[in-house]
């Protein structure tokens, strides 16, 4: 069991670590809910469609290209984004 020791302790490093993203990533997306609703509320007071398919479009290429740049699934972050713009 002595061998076990170091893997026990950097599996419950790296849960720590995850757990850590998990509060940023919530932190981020609550962030990111408040600034869609501000935006929505500006695109109402000036009379603008507070819905912009071709803008989310565009905001969900960069965010997976940015993903492809960083090594991670495009297609889960695509997945993700249309998740939060159809929530907000």
């Amino acid at each position: 069991m002595s061998g076990d020791l170091p893997e026990r302790a950097e599996l419950d490093r790296l849960r720590e670590q995850i757990a850590a993203v998990d509060d940023a990533l919530v932190d981020l997306i609550a962030r990111r809910l408040r600034l869609a609703a501000r935006i929505g509320e500006i695109k109402e007071a000036i009379q603008l469609p507070v819905l912009d398919p071709a803008r989310e479009a565009e905001v969900v290429r960069r965010a997976a290209a940015g993903a492809r740049e960083r090594g991670a699934d495009p297609e889960l972050v695509r997945a993700v984004l249309w998740q939060i713009i159809d929530h907000a």
